[in-house]
């Protein structure tokens, strides 16, 4: 098997969404969270673009030791000299430069013609070769550049000193066979094709991003450019944890990657987290729902074997387990389930009984949830909801203050209180919860949905924690949406305790 080399392009094509821009500490933050993930080569910005872009790549360029470090550029003698500025602290450093080749690209965008472009690559390849052998050429829009003339272009940049030649697939526009076509018509048909690696840059725009990526994976490129979560300008590029784990699942695709696939799902919450883009609950590999089943077949299934209904193994990306989602279509199996979870055992009678009033609650809620179980078995007052609850909660908070949050909770009958400072009015009330509970927990996700519309609506929060390897769901619904999220909070540590 041969390998697959992983450059990630989120911190400049991830970067373009608009509303996602970073700055320096969180690009570097980012930067290090993909080399600690093993990519291999990390797209870092555009430096002629802005001084921001400039300055992120001189400082990530200065703490990270292993990932190659790359930065894009024009087929301009100017933006290479920058470019090359910027990577001057880089380990292992990379210039990407490039230029359009189809008939739309030479004819609208730059008014030209085939043999100027043609040159104008050239020499774009051969000054960026002053300052490293590292080179990689892009045609952009090669997914919709005639095959004879791109082979001629890719042909004379790697006679001028590129190493990588990237084929985008920049409108997102190829099928997954015209894609794999294109890069099998290169390695026929460039003579000197095997003194470069080819390298797949898909776009979305079709939903193809990641089928395209892998066709031309499958027809001989052994370089693709990816972003985490499939971010990217309009509507995204190929998703690393997709193209990943489809490699990892289908041995018969014939490459492996370095990727520490563990880090993929920490790595995703965190570039969501930095660009305040939340991640699709269905979205392949890190959304929420993609090791969720609420088909009571399934779920039986599941239950039985997971492998049933469950190609990749969760604990691979970093889930700790599959989720087995309460609804009017889940089976005893499942409700039997989350029983013992609770701790509660019933006989075949008790189960037969409670599944009755379960199917009833559940034509009526669209969740669950483990208060509703403790009702339906007959546990009206147990030792988990006696222990802690939430009395007092109040938040100093404002543009010109710091946000502080007065906490009181009642454990064990006895009010505790305590006031914490935080980031914000949620992040101090949650700080101030943990200081009286004394549990180290981690907060893996946080969500806040309205139920309508409004400025007076009801907020559903939804919290995910975990606790020395254990995860605990809370919930929790209120006009303000502090006290909810403290609530959510308190629910999920009392199912610790």
């Amino acid at each position: 098997m041969q390998k697959l080399y992983l450059f990630d392009t989120t911190l400049r094509d991830g970067e373009q969404v608009p509303g996602c821009q970073l700055n320096t500490i969180e690009k570097i933050e980012l930067a290090k969270a993909l080399e600690a993930m093993k990519v291999d080569i990390i797209e870092c910005g555009f430096p002629i673009s802005s001084p921001g872009d400039f300055n992120s790549i001189v400082e990530i360029s200065k703490v990270i030791k292993e990932s190659v470090i790359c930065a894009l550029t024009r087929a301009v003698e100017k933006d290479i000299d920058v470019a090359a500025d910027a990577l001057h602290y880089a380990k292992r450093k990379r210039i990407h430069t490039g230029i359009g080749t189809s008939d739309m690209h030479i004819a609208h965008k730059f008014r030209s013609n085939k043999e100027d472009i043609l040159q104008r690559a050239i020499a774009c390849v051969k000054y960026a070769k002053k300052y490293t052998d590292d080179i990689e050429f892009y045609a952009e829009d090669a997914g919709r550049t005639d095959n004879e003339y791109l082979s001629k272009v890719i042909d004379a940049v790697i006679k001028a000193g590129a190493t990588v030649v990237n084929i985008p697939d920049t409108t997102g526009y190829c099928t997954p066979y015209e894609y794999g076509e294109k890069i099998k018509y290169l390695i026929n048909n460039v003579a000197n094709i095997d003194k470069a690696i080819i390298s797949t840059h898909c776009h979305n725009d079709l939903g193809m991003a990641t089928a395209n990526t892998i066709a031309g994976i499958i027809n001989g490129a052994r370089q693709a450019e990816v972003t985490i979560n499939g971010i990217g300008e309009r509507a995204g590029n190929s998703a690393l944890e997709e193209v990943v784990m489809a490699i990892k699942s289908r041995k018969d695709i014939g490459v492996y990657t370095d990727i520490d696939t563990k880090q993929i799902l920490k790595t995703s919450r965190l570039v969501s987290t930095l660009m305040r883009m939340p991640v699709q609950p269905n979205k392949a590999i890190v959304g929420r729902n993609a090791f969720a089943h609420s088909s009571g077949i399934h779920q039986d299934g599941v239950l039985k074997n997971r492998e049933s209904y469950e190609i990749i193994d969760p604990s691979d990306v970093g889930v700790n387990e599959s989720l087995i989602t309460l609804t009017a279509r889940s089976g005893r199996a499942a409700l039997n389930h989350h029983f013992k979870r609770l701790s509660i055992e019933l006989n075949h009678e008790e189960l037969d009984s409670a599944y009755d009033k379960f199917l009833k609650l559940a034509d009526c809620k669209k969740e669950i949830n483990d208060n509703d179980l403790l009702e339906i078995a007959g546990v009206t007052k147990t030792k988990m909801n006696q222990r802690i609850r939430l009395k007092f909660l109040q938040v100093v908070c404002g543009k010109s203050s710091v946000p502080m949050a007065t906490v009181k909770l009642i454990i064990d009958g006895e009010i505790c209180c305590a006031t914490s400072s935080g980031n914000g009015p949620v992040d101090a009330t949650f700080n101030a919860i943990k200081a009286l509970v004394h549990r180290k927990v981690i907060l893996q996700e946080f969500l806040v949905q309205a139920i309508t519309r409004g400025s007076d609506d009801v907020g559903k929060v939804h919290v995910q924690i975990e606790n020395k390897g254990d995860v605990f769901y809370g919930y929790s619904a209120n006009t303000d949406i502090i006290t909810a999220s403290a609530e959510a909070l308190v629910n999920a540590i009392s199912k610790i305790i």
